[in-house]
């Protein structure tokens, strides 16, 4: 569907998708892994509630188009609930979608509609949150985004910022969440016993929400008078939490994270007032979607399989050294886009309808 225009009647909205893959098609080559043979493909998002998602989603459709052999590009949203991702897969292959793409929110208990479906002959993609199950046996492919190289990319600067070490904060989602287990497992591959965690271990549960990352901050910041790094795997719930050391009398630290617009603009406006403020991030990594895309296609039309099912996000911006980017900040364009995605800052702006 045509992603900027999200509230058009569902025929218009299919219309427009057979437009906008008709043109995408006759301006590139096409790529290697778009085989000779038609597919409809679709995405099922376990949680499609932020602007996150929407990039993300908008982003699978700019891939899907590159292929002229993918004639429809179909979502769902199953809103958080486990029952309709579940009902939502099965209710995609039935109405004859032969490629799945799925961000597998509800993890493991979606697992037997994925396995159904794959037995019924469509190709199946799980990416990004882990499923279980096992690739040939459950599904076509997993994509996975490698959080551990996040982690080892973070605890390079900081080693490099700090070398006499450095006392840190981590901030990370949801109690138990893989991805930050497996961010800390990078960072402690990279730093040794001088660096210092002063939150509680693994790291300080934020669920990814800027108020209670503010909470969690704030009751930090009055618990440790030195903090020299900040950790946390969504750089803009942070945005709104950073000000409190305005209210300590003190410098905001050194920030490694994840890209957001708003984040990039607030270091723009903020850090010539806070001389310890330092950022460095990795891209969010909406672009993991493409790389699932890129499977499904491969498998369904014929096409050329990837030579990775692991997307690794690449570093992104740089304060002290501008490599291989200094912060960016679109001031014009909203604040809950993320610039190092690959599709453009305007189209994302869209794609959120601001």
């Amino acid at each position: 569907m045509n992603l900027s225009l999200p509230k058009l009647p569902l025929a218009l909205a299919a219309a427009a998708t057979v437009i906008a893959l008709t043109a995408a098609h006759a301006q590139a080559a096409t790529p290697s892994w778009c085989g000779p043979k038609k597919t409809q493909l679709a995405l099922l998002d376990g949680f499609g509630g932020n602007s996150w998602r929407e990039i993300t989603r908008a982003s699978a459709a700019e891939e899907a188009a590159k292929c002229p052999s993918v004639t429809s590009f179909d979502y769902s949203n199953a809103q958080g609930n486990t029952a309709k991702a579940i009902s939502d897969i099965k209710s995609m292959a039935a109405r004859g979608v032969k490629a799945l793409v799925v961000f597998g929110d509800s993890g493991p208990a979606i697992l037997p509609a994925l396995t159904s479906v794959y037995h019924a002959g469509d190709v199946v993609v799980p990416y990004r949150v882990n499923v279980g199950g096992k690739a040939g046996v459950n599904y076509t492919q997993f994509v996975g985004s490698s959080f551990e190289n996040d982690g080892k990319n973070w605890g390079d600067w900081i080693k490099k910022n700090f070398p006499n070490g450095a006392k840190m904060l981590f901030l990370s989602g949801p109690a138990g969440n893989s991805q930050g287990e497996e961010e800390l497992a990078g960072l402690k591959s990279v730093l040794g016993s001088n660096y210092t965690f002063l939150n509680p271990a693994p790291y300080d549960v934020t669920n990814w929400d800027p108020a209670l990352t503010q909470q969690v901050l704030t009751s930090e910041i009055s618990k440790h008078p030195d903090i020299n790094v900040i950790i946390s795997d969504f750089g803009p719930s942070l945005v709104g939490a950073l000000p409190v050391f305005q209210k300590f009398h003190r410098s905001i630290p050194a920030i490694v994270t994840s890209d957001g617009n708003s984040l990039g603009c607030f270091w723009e406006q903020h850090h010539k007032s806070n001389p310890d403020f330092k950022l460095f991030t990795v891209a969010t990594g909406n672009d993991n979607v493409r790389l699932a895309v890129q499977w499904a296609v491969a498998e369904a039309t014929g096409g050329k399989v990837p030579d990775t099912n692991m997307f690794r996000a690449p570093v992104f911006e740089n304060s002290v050294t501008g490599k291989p980017n200094p912060v960016e900040c679109r001031s014009d364009l909203p604040g809950n886009i993320y610039l190092s995605a690959q599709m453009s800052a305007n189209a994302q702006a869209k794609a959120i309808n601001q």
